[in-house]
């Protein structure tokens, strides 16, 4: 099965989360490409099964041209390849119909409750399904601290998720 995990990342925590993601899934046999928004045609998605999408969590949702580039400058970010353009919102605007392929979504978003944040996750996936890609497993979020870096065991949660992705995903190919 052929997956592709594309993500928008500004400190560099969806990039793990993602690469970690991607690493599973080639474990479990797949073929996986993975990149960020800026290096990932959005036409590629056409050749894949799986498609795993990614991003920050800002200001209750997708970031926009303004958080990316507040995130961008910060000057305790030490990431260096922050997504700046295209972003996340830009990439799912122009991605082909999914006619029905297998999808998930995930994000990162500090720890406190999700009223107080809210969830790109959850965005992610509901453009997906109105794009035609079927959602297998409910969007996740992965944990930040307010320095902006990986809570302690989000890299050993995101290899769990994965291995309930591909478990949710057989049978997803066409």
């Amino acid at each position: 099965m052929r997956a592709l995990v594309v993500f928008e990342s500004l400190y560099g925590n969806t990039a793990a989360i993602g690469e970690v993601v991607a690493g599973s899934l080639r474990s479990r046999g797949y073929d996986v490409t993975v990149g960020s928004v800026a290096t990932v045609s959005t036409a590629q998605t056409d050749a894949v099964d799986l498609l795993i999408v990614g991003g920050p969590t800002h200001a209750h949702g997708m970031s926009r041209t303004s958080t990316r580039r507040v995130g961008a400058a910060d000057a305790k970010n030490t990431y260096a390849d922050p997504t700046t353009e295209p972003g996340l919102r830009e990439w799912l605007a122009d991605l082909p119909l999914g006619r029905g392929r297998g999808a998930a979504a995930f994000d990162t978003r500090f720890d406190k409750p999700i009223l107080l944040t809210g969830s790109a996750a959850k965005g992610i996936a509901r453009r997906l399904e109105h794009l035609g890609f079927r959602v297998i497993v409910e969007p996740e979020s992965f944990l930040v601290t307010t320095e902006n870096r990986l809570k302690e065991g989000e890299i050993e949660r995101a290899t769990a998720w994965a291995r309930v992705l591909t478990e949710s995903s057989q049978g997803v190919a066409a």
